[in-house]
């Protein structure tokens, strides 16, 4: 570090007059400041490199397609390209794992989902900790599952499929994606909260598990909204009630589980994005303020929807918050069902 004397002696040399070593002087202690404070130099050039997305599932699901849409839009307003990288696995959490190791320097982002939530339950042994090694930047949008049952079926409604599950325990089976899979727990959580058992058939991903639903080899099965209005509208099911606390704007005309007979059940799938904890404050400040444009770009906002999702755009103490009640919610439900993956 120069020492007093010799920066004087510097500026004095450089500088005519009182006024002109002052400004000289001034100058050199705020460049002092920027390069001791990384966060103030972030905040003038970031970015200024391609930002990678990553997106712990495969191409074309609906993670995917969701984090291409507002990636694209994202990367105008960055004017840097935001690249989705594809790095599936283990549920999500070998991506996760990837961006929870990665330079905290807001240059990688994770485009979470609700597998985020439920993973650090239904997996003992992960390598990270959501909770401590990632940053909310901002919730992106949520959407609800929807209860459905073959179109031959002779369940008319949600009542009369609880009525059959009290009536006759263990006489109903559901399809789900898999163990610990969103579509297996929140059926467990609707089972729980309207008081009834049925028999858990898991599958190996939501396709298979939709196919043999839809060939009435099992009857029921519960979804990502996104996913399954094409069943619907084709007639090949028919949806029993949403999850969400009010309905889906998207089909308005679905009832709400609670309308159709379950008080109580309130539960969404939803997407936000997470950065490297330790990522400096102006970037996370920066990303934020972009992502919420992004996500109120009325194009964007409208795709979102047209895939069954309603936008956000979400402070980041705000995902903060939200993410820390969906890790709790879902750890009680991972608990009494007993399942657990390695």
């Amino acid at each position: 570090m120069l020492k007093p004397y010799l920066l004087t002696s510097h500026f004095c040399e450089k500088s005519k007059g009182r006024r002109g070593f002052l400004n000289h002087f001034l100058a050199a202690v705020l460049g002092l400041a920027v390069t001791a404070v990384p966060g103030l130099a972030v905040a003038d050039n970031f970015p200024n490199r391609p930002v990678r997305l990553v997106v712990g599932f495969p191409p074309g699901g609906g993670v995917d397609v969701a984090a291409r849409l507002v990636g694209a839009e994202l990367g105008k307003r960055l004017g840097q390209p935001v690249v989705v990288d594809n790095i599936s696995g283990a549920g999500g959490n070998i991506g996760t794992d990837r961006v929870a190791k990665a330079p905290a320097d807001g240059y990688t982002l994770l485009f979470g989902s609700i597998a985020l939530a439920i993973n650090p339950s239904l997996y003992p042994k992960l390598s990270f900790d959501p909770l401590k090694d990632l940053a909310p930047v901002s919730l992106i949008s949520t959407s609800p599952y929807v209860l459905m049952v073959n179109a031959q079926s002779p369940i008319r409604d949600l009542r009369d499929m609880v009525k059959v599950a009290q009536e006759s325990p263990g006489k109903l089976r559901f399809a789900s994606a898999g163990n610990g899979s969103g579509s297996h727990l929140f059926m467990e959580l609707f089972l729980s909260t309207a008081g009834v058992r049925m028999d858990h058939v898991p599958y190996r991903g939501a396709a298979p598990a939709m196919t043999d639903v839809v060939a009435g080899h099992v009857p029921i099965v519960f979804d990502s909204i996104m996913t399954s209005l094409p069943y619907a509208e084709s007639g090949k099911v028919r949806i029993l009630g949403v999850s969400s606390k009010a309905r889906s704007k998207i089909s308005p005309e679905i009832p709400t589980l609670q309308e159709a007979g379950v008080p109580g059940y309130d539960a969404t799938s939803w997407f936000g994005i997470f950065a490297p904890s330790g990522t400096p404050a102006a970037a996370l400040k920066k990303l934020n303020q972009e992502l919420v444009a992004t996500i109120r770009t009325p194009e964007v906002a409208e795709k979102l929807r047209k895939l069954g999702a309603e936008p956000v755009g979400s402070s980041s103490e705000e995902l903060g918050r939200f993410y820390q009640t969906e890790v709790e919610r879902w750890r009680k439900v991972v608990k009494s069902v007993g399942v657990e993956l390695n």
